[in-house]
C-alpha cells in the first residue's frame, strides 16, 4: 500500500485523491499515513486500517490517546530514515 494514490470518499460523497506516503504497524495494529494530492497542503492524515468483510479499510483516528501514540511512531520512523 506504499506510494499508491488512492480515491476516498468525504461525508458529502466527494471524491478527494491521496497518495500513501507508509503503512506501518504500532502494537500490532496496521496505520497508513495519506498525504492529500490536490490541496497543497504538505500534512499527512493518520487512519487505522481494518478489515471489514475480508477486505482493508481505513478508519479516521478519533481517540486522542491512539493518534499521539501513533504520530510519535510515525515521527520516529521518518526520523530513522533521515
Amino acid at each position: 500500500m506504499k506510494n499508491e494514490k488512492i480515491i476516498l470518499l468525504d461525508e458529502n460523497g466527494n471524491e478527494n485523491e491521496f497518495e500513501i506516503v507508509v503503512t506501518f504497524k504500532v502494537d500490532e495494529q496496521e496505520y497508513a499515513i495519506l498525504q492529500p494530492c490536490d490541496t497543497g497542503n504538505e500534512e499527512g492524515i493518520i487512519f487505522k486500517i481494518v478489515e471489514e468483510d475480508g477486505e482493508e479499510v481505513l478508519e479516521y483516528l478519533t481517540d486522542d490517546e491512539e493518534f499521539e501514540r501513533v504520530a510519535q511512531e510515525y515521527e520516529a520512523l521518518m526520523s530513522e530514515e533521515e
